[in-house]
């Protein structure tokens, strides 16, 4: 696919963008935000299409919700999201191993250094596309934790390239999606530590759990190697406050083997825990989520899907 892109376009778009963060480094983080969170509302006036997905997510994720709150919620999902970009560029600048403190709140955090600690024994932690998901990895390696994420490359090498150095300033590695397997494989033989981000479409290879009330095609892999290395899978997010750079980051459950063993279905008894546990945070604050992304696309055999699925 690279081989069939523009590259000038590509590099082009890479100076521009480097350009505007060299510009945005210059303004206070505060003023940034705020700026990212009105370009949000822009785009969602403009961005018909995928505002009116979010809107049909959100009616169908809260029926109780009047057209006017799934509107206004639907609105912040994309201001927060906008947000994010910015505070992307801004955490290798504000998060450092003496200031990590003063942006980041560590909620019932004991449980979850305790496996981090724990010598090599494997470790998978989980989140979803919610607050400010980017960070939950950099401040974990802050403190020295080493972790290893999944996440799918961008399109445009330039921009791919930069952005990784920007992830990894910290000691966090990424790695992509293609070819992750092996990799994640030969982490958990040895007893690492891998983040990946849970809440995408599987398809129709997926197995299906509920989320907020429909059956959602969820990814088998996380529960099997759970079940197969034998290790926790611990389940967080870094919610942001006020819309500042400001996070409270905690762990909404952790599911351990003894959990799972016991179970007639470990895979799906794994699969619909986790998936739970992120519904639980996201009904806590919904306008930090996604709801932009099609994660109920893939249906059933026999259920035909609803508008915009």
């Amino acid at each position: 696919m690279n081989g069939q892109r523009n590259d000038l376009m590509d590099r082009l778009l890479y100076a521009a963008i480097r350009l505007g963060a060299m510009l945005i480094h210059c303004l206070p983080v505060t003023f940034c935000l705020a700026a990212a969170g009105r370009l949000g509302r822009i785009w969602y006036a403009v961005d018909v299409r995928h505002a009116a997905r979010a809107r049909a997510n959100l009616h169908n994720c809260f029926p109780h919700l009047t057209e006017t709150q799934c509107d206004q919620i639907a609105r912040q999902s994309l201001e927060h999201l906008f947000m994010l970009g910015v505070e992307i560029l801004f955490t290798p600048r504000l998060i450092h191993l003496h200031t990590w403190r003063t942006y980041v709140r560590l909620d019932d955090i004991r449980p979850t250094l305790q496996l981090l600690m724990r010598p090599k024994q494997g470790l998978i932690l989980l989140s979803a596309h919610y607050g400010n998901w980017e960070i939950l990895g950099y401040v974990l390696a802050t403190l020295g934790f080493e972790t290893v994420s999944v996440a799918r490359p961008l399109n445009n090498p330039y921009l791919n390239d930069w952005l990784l150095g920007v992830r990894e300033r910290r000691g966090q590695r990424i790695v992509g999606k293609k070819g992750a397997a092996i990799e994640v494989a030969q982490l958990l033989d040895n007893g690492g530590v891998v983040a990946l981000v849970a809440d995408q479409n599987a398809g129709p290879k997926g197995v299906f759990v509920d989320f907020f009330g429909r059956r959602a095609s969820t990814y088998k892999s996380i529960a099997l190697l759970a079940m197969q290395y034998e290790v926790p899978v611990i389940i967080g997010y870094a919610r942001r406050c006020d819309g500042q750079f400001h996070f409270r980051m905690a762990a909404q459950d952790i599911i351990r083997p003894e959990d799972w063993k016991k179970q007639d279905d470990p895979l799906i008894y794994i699969t619909q825990r986790y998936t739970r546990a992120i519904e639980d945070f996201v009904r806590a604050d919904p306008a930090q989520y996604w709801w932009m992304h099609r994660r109920w696309k893939t249906r059933p055999k026999g259920e035909a899907p609803l508008p915009y699925d």
